[in-house]
């Protein structure tokens, strides 16, 4: 699985940092940063739900 964010939807809410804070962190620089843009399989189900939870749509999952 691959991890990419469209920075000019993402508003840095923080959801999915708080569901998947292995993956995603938002900095003091107040703007979301990918920490593993390939997380490892037993993290995918936390990365799905970060997706699903974002409220601009601004994580995109691939194969």
């Amino acid at each position: 699985m691959k991890v990419t964010v469209n920075f000019d939807l993402c508003a840095s809410t923080g959801a999915c940092a708080q569901v998947a804070p292995e993956v995603f962190v938002v900095r003091n620089d107040g703007y979301l940063h990918i920490l593993h843009e390939r997380p490892a399989p037993e993290l995918y189900d936390s990365v799905q739900e970060a997706a699903d939870l974002c409220p601009t749509g601004a994580i995109t999952l691939e194969d």
